[in-house]
């Protein structure tokens, strides 16, 4: 389900939106996150690897939705966030060759589809994280 909201806001007859801002509107709609604009407009600067093409947008994206489900108070009061965080690193890693946003856009960026296939499997690693996370823990 996760995987079609996003392919959602990829459609660009509707919306014109970087990997980290996809992933965080989509976040929004299938967690029921009630985010409001402000937030959005906060993942902004996270687009193009922080615009220097380093750090993967889509990376930047779903860790901001762990951040908003799991963190406790402050990152310091947060080792469970830390390890959800260095999880998503190693399965993104694992299955797309990087993390960052050169080398991904060189390995797997069309000009048909864009780099859909980096926000899709950030969106299915994130979904997975927080299904199993959900299923343990009852709830957010």
């Amino acid at each position: 389900m996760f995987i079609e909201i996003i392919k959602k806001y990829r459609d660009k007859t509707k919306y014109d939106l970087s990997c980290s801002e996809t992933i965080i509107y989509a976040a929004n709609e299938a967690y029921d996150l009630n985010l409001d604009q402000k937030t959005f407009r906060a993942m902004a600067p996270f687009s193009g690897g922080m615009w220097v093409e380093e750090v993967c947008g889509a990376i930047s994206g779903a860790l901001a939705v762990l951040g908003i489900l799991f963190t406790n108070n402050v990152a310091h009061e947060s080792d469970y966030l830390k390890e959800l965080t260095l999880e998503f690193f190693e399965k993104f890693e694992k299955k797309l060759g990087s993390i960052n946003c050169t080398k991904l856009k060189e390995m797997h960026r069309t000009e048909e589809e864009g780099c859909n296939k980096v926000i899709y499997i950030a969106g299915e690693i994130l979904d997975e994280i927080i299904i199993r996370e959900v299923k343990k823990n009852g709830n957010f």
